[in-house]
């Protein structure tokens, strides 16, 4: 297939306006030093500072930065005591041991407040508080390890994250076989009414028993009474609405289907006309990976130079043949959406899963559109030199044939004879021929005339 240089369809410029304010937007968003809402309590006095920081819905990276910045905020305001509000059905285990670090780091005393329920992640973050206190209806338990297709994990994740549990209740002060039950299924508790063969929950009247709680509130002005805060001044932290934006894109569900819909429309884009909808739905959709990542801590400025690269490489591939520098191009970004992961395993499965999705979706445009529409117009060259446009390499003079001549010199075996009142260039049938011998053509092949002595 040959390619020529043709032009290449420019993109609107109110769209381009639309995509640089998008992006603008977002950049501010990301790198501006905002912070999440400030409420204040109804009590003030007191002269302590509390801050109450909610965790809740899955744990996961993007839960990490918040809680990280939180926390730091709290720091440099000098706050007296943290409350940790949770209600969490768990989540991932870097971030749980991640955040588990932070909580571990703070100078300020802590306490979690289990409203609803802190399995899983959520139980193991909260055995890093100095106090846990609990709602008359909350859990907390549940913390086997399981892979992300709900399956048991390998027996290597399982025992690291059985050392994790009961180390965090360790360093608590409390009896670490609770916490080990929690994670082991075949730590059997027959004095808690534990049914058999499943991982240990507590419900707030056992985990009072067994030292894991301090006691039973049925809301926050009752805790803030237990730890003899009422009068304190309360600050209520919130997330910000990147850092919610980051939460929803680093499930990784949510990145599997970003990343399959901007391959998908960018390959539906390659076969239509223009720039439309399908491209700005893949360009949004790759903006929105990243821009979660960023936010989430997750990608640096490293893999964004590497995306920039990539793209640039892919369009530069429009104007110079050869293949090579597009495929360097899609290697960089696929580079740089693996720099933005949190974990590698989740990563090739969504990766693998848009790539899946891209080939299905060119098999199909490819055989019931072709190449002729879309950007490839432009650049595939469609002329043909066709003998019916009247392109001819040579001429067939086929009309030669039977024709009688004479040699105008020897053929040896070629030479030059006189048909007609042509000079023609012809090559006998393999023998010598003299000058001036009548000869009478017999083949023609192209410009290859053949003659045989009469």
């Amino acid at each position: 297939m040959n390619r020529c240089i043709k032009e290449v369809p420019s993109l609107p410029k109110k769209r381009l306006i639309l995509y640089i304010a998008v992006f603008a937007t977002l950049f501010l968003s990301v790198f501006s030093p905002n912070t999440g809402e400030v409420a204040h309590a109804d009590e003030q006095g007191g002269g302590k500072l509390i801050y109450v920081i909610p965790i809740e819905n899955d744990v996961e990276r993007g839960l990490e930065a918040f809680l990280s910045r939180t926390t730091k905020e709290a720091v440099e305001a000098g706050a007296d005591h943290i409350i940790f509000e949770i209600n969490t059905p768990g989540g991932s285990v870097q971030a749980a041991d991640n955040i588990g670090t932070i909580i571990a780091d703070l100078d300020i005393p802590t306490t979690s407040f289990i409203i609803s329920q802190a399995l899983s992640a959520g139980s193991y973050i909260a055995l890093h508080t100095d106090n846990i206190y609990m709602t008359p209806r909350a859990t907390m338990g549940a913390s086997g390890v399981i892979n992300s297709d709900g399956t048991a994990a390998d027996k290597k994740a399982q025992s690291a994250w059985l050392k994790a549990m009961t180390s965090a209740a360790e360093a608590g002060g409390r009896d670490p076989l609770y916490a080990a039950a929690m994670a082991d299924s075949s730590i059997d508790l027959p004095e808690l009414d534990a049914p058999e063969g499943e991982f240990l929950t507590l419900t707030p009247q056992e985990a009072v028993e067994v030292g894991y709680a301090e006691g039973i509130v049925s809301h926050r002005t009752e805790l803030l009474h237990e730890l003899g805060l009422s009068n304190a001044t309360i600050i209520q932290t919130e997330t910000t609405l990147a850092e919610n934006i980051a939460r929803f894109i680093t499930n990784p569900i949510v990145i599997s289907i970003l990343l399959s819909l901007a391959g998908l429309g960018l390959i539906v884009e390659l076969y239509s006309p223009g720039f439309g909808v399908p491209g700005s739905i893949g360009i949004i959709s790759l903006v929105l990976f990243f821009y979660g990542h960023v936010v989430a801590g997750l990608a640096g400025m490293e893999a964004i130079i590497i995306l920039v690269i990539g793209i640039a490489l892919l369009i530069a591939e429009f104007f110079v043949p050869g293949g090579i520098l597009g495929l360097l191009g899609v290697g960089a970004i696929i580079g740089s959406i693996f720099m933005s992961g949190a974990n590698i395993g989740h990563m090739t499965i969504s990766v693998a899963i848009a790539l899946l999705v891209v080939i299905i979706a060119s098999v199909i445009l490819f055989r019931r559109v072709g190449l002729d529409k879309g950007v490839f117009r432009h650049v595939i060259l469609r002329d043909r030199t066709t003998t019916e446009l009247g392109y001819v390499s040579n001429e067939n003079r086929l009309e030669l044939i039977g024709m009688v001549g004479v040699t105008a010199t020897a053929l040896r075996p070629s030479g030059v004879a006189i048909l007609g009142k042509d000079r023609v260039d012809v090559v006998s049938e393999g023998s010598f021929i003299q000058a001036n011998v009548p000869i009478k053509v017999v083949k023609v092949e192209g410009a290859r005339i053949l003659v045989r002595e009469l």
